[in-house]
């Protein structure tokens, strides 16, 4: 998993934990929606200020977007 699906994922695992729709944090981060579903998507790359809008809007460390899901263990 690269960095953008690692930030793709925790993106919006943070919002759907808010309850939040992708119009209303785009609304209230300052950024488009457009932008914010190709982000969700792993399309785009993401800038440190635009981290820091959406860090800010969702009540959430910056670091946390970029954090490493936890290993599953394997099934027998």
């Amino acid at each position: 998993m690269d960095l953008r699906e690692i930030f793709a994922t925790n993106l919006r695992r943070l919002r759907n934990a808010k309850g939040m729709s992708q119009d209303d944090l785009a609304y209230t981060a300052d950024i488009s929606r457009s932008y914010l579903s190709q982000l969700e998507k792993g399309s785009f790359h993401v800038s440190i200020k635009v981290i820091g809008k959406l860090a800010e809007t969702l009540g959430a460390e910056p670091e946390e977007f970029l954090k490493r899901p936890a290993k599953r263990p394997a099934r027998k």
